[in-house]
């Protein structure tokens, strides 16, 4: 018993000595350099990048491949391909997969969401492997997905050869188009589910348990993340793509090839600092407050609310409160009836000369053509 009491303190230590300088970063300088291969920093709402360091390197990635997996997963399920309950029969190639894995066995049946989990918080090979053969029949098909569909995304400097990660000569990929890829990941909220879950197990069939562990330690040591993908080979070094969260502004950090795994980390976190000591996401539009109010001829009332049909946040460094105007365009006079819904004209917001969007002004209900009896009533107030 004492033994086995001293083998648990030497594993707690071994965890806890680590993971404190991570919780550290959250006071670090937002200056620290950053050695790894490539990096990137992006506000998630206005695309722009805040700090890069050879963003458009091309180099392995290791598992935040998997990110690509889980986008085209959750893409099947918005759908109606899939859902969390669909039953997937393992194969003997998904169970064999090396690497990380949650030891599945072949021939048996898991549900998505298992083989989901496993994926997100485990960052399991073999869960990959089940998903693209359920999907498109075999891993090599999926990969062809995965290939159409970075390139739709404006993914340049991309290329798959497996759904896992596993080390392949002809695959690579850029921290800029990681975080363009995390940033299409981050518009499902199902991945939110489970990103930031810590600890659980797989049930498998027979009854046998697997313990999951999220792989992305900044979800419980640093204030606001709540999202990321680790990834780790000798060929590609320690890497990491997380995403962070205070107030209205949330950022994508991307790091390749670190020396360690506790440098992916403790370098990430410097990015976020530095966004978040330097930079604040400002509610320039809102789509709940109506923008002004607009004449309706032919309707019982004279005039109606028009909102911006969706809001625009803009990125500003902290302190700069005229960074951003905004010009509105209405298209025409409108009649009855109208639609909620129907577009009216548009708003434009403008940095620095320059037209950062456009967003269209639209009413937010139905109004009906004034009928007779209306209208002699109206006349009738009038006068």
């Amino acid at each position: 018993m004492k033994k086995f009491l001293i083998s648990i303190c030497c594993v707690l230590c071994f965890c806890i000595i680590p993971l404190s300088s991570i919780m550290q970063t959250n006071f670090a300088s937002a200056d620290e350099p950053i050695t790894a291969k490539s990096s990137i920093l992006v506000d998630y709402n206005s695309g722009e990048v805040l700090k890069e360091s050879n963003a458009d390197e091309r180099l392995p990635i290791a598992s935040m491949v998997k990110m690509m997996t889980l986008l085209l997963t959750f893409e099947e399920m918005d759908k109606g391909n899939l859902t969390l309950d669909t039953k997937i029969t393992t194969t003997e190639n998904a169970s064999g997969m090396g690497g990380s894995q949650v030891f599945i066995d072949p021939y048996v049946t898991y549900t998505a969401e298992q083989m989901i989990k496993s994926v997100i918080m485990a960052s399991a090979n073999d869960a990959s492997v089940a998903l693209a053969e359920h999907i498109s029949g075999s891993e090599s098909t999926f990969v062809k997905k995965m290939n159409e569909r970075s390139k739709s995304l404006g993914m340049v400097n991309t290329l798959y050869a497996n759904c896992t990660g596993l080390p392949e000569p002809e695959q690579y990929s850029s921290a800029r188009d990681v975080s363009i890829l995390m940033k299409e990941l981050l518009k499902h909220d199902i991945y939110f589910k489970y990103s930031t879950i810590w600890m659980d197990e797989l049930v498998h069939p027979s009854g046998r348990k697997t313990e999951l562990v999220n792989t992305n330690k900044l979800t419980r040591y640093y204030k606001g993340c709540d999202a990321g993908k680790t990834g780790s080979t000798s060929e590609a070094g320690y890497c990491l793509c997380a995403s962070a969260k205070r107030d209205d502004m949330r950022l994508i950090s991307v790091i390749i090839g670190a020396k360690t795994g506790q440098d992916r980390f403790n370098e990430s976190a410097s990015l976020f600092n530095y966004g978040f000591a330097n930079f604040e996401n400002k509610n320039i539009i809102s789509d709940l407050t109506p923008i002004g109010t607009i004449e309706v001829k032919r309707a019982k009332i004279n005039e109606v609310e028009y909102f911006a049909e969706k809001p625009f946040y803009g990125l500003c460094k902290k302190g700069d409160n005229d960074s951003f105007k905004t010009e509105i365009k209405i298209d025409k006079a409108i009649s009855a009836p109208v639609k909620a819904g129907d577009k009216i004209g548009s708003i434009c917001v403008i940095k620095d000369g320059q037209i950062k969007e456009e967003i269209s002004l639209i009413v937010k209900e139905d109004i009906k053509v004034l009928s007779y009896k209306d209208g002699i009533k109206k006349i009738v107030s009038n006068w």
